[in-house]
């Protein structure tokens, strides 16, 4: 069983910086797929960034058009942990961001879709001020 669990999020000043972190435990599959979704109030879920990983390599990203150039995704398999750097930060990035694993169905370029995603975590709020 995969159990996510994020951290890093927070109150920032418009064009400030965050990095969440989204640390996994119980992945045993070689094709794998982390994913950062968000939710502001009174939209839906949203796709940001996804990392995959074929046959245990990779690395494959895939970004949102309204995040792309300012945050990348990562991660420290050493640590288990996946990783968002979010840059030049505005008040239209603020959201509960949701860290998400997949191993079901892991295409080729990682899926911006929440329905390919098999875990998920908590959530952690992310506040950006004009």
């Amino acid at each position: 069983q995969v159990t996510l669990l994020e951290s890093g999020g927070g109150l920032v000043q418009g064009g400030g910086s965050l990095r969440l972190s989204c640390a996994d435990s119980g992945r045993t599959f070689s094709n794998y797929a982390m994913g950062w979704f968000r939710q502001a109030p009174g939209k839906e879920r949203e796709f940001v960034a996804a990392i995959n990983w074929i046959n245990w390599s990779g690395g494959s990203t895939n970004y949102a058009d309204s995040v792309k150039g300012r945050f990348t995704i990562s991660r420290d398999n050493a640590k288990n942990t996946v990783y968002l750097q979010m840059n030049s930060l505005k008040p239209e990035d603020t959201a509960v961001y949701y860290c998400a694993a997949g191993w079901k169905v892991v295409p080729v370029k990682p899926s911006p879709r929440p329905i390919d995603y098999d875990a998920w975590g908590q959530g952690t709020q992310v506040t950006v001020s004009s």
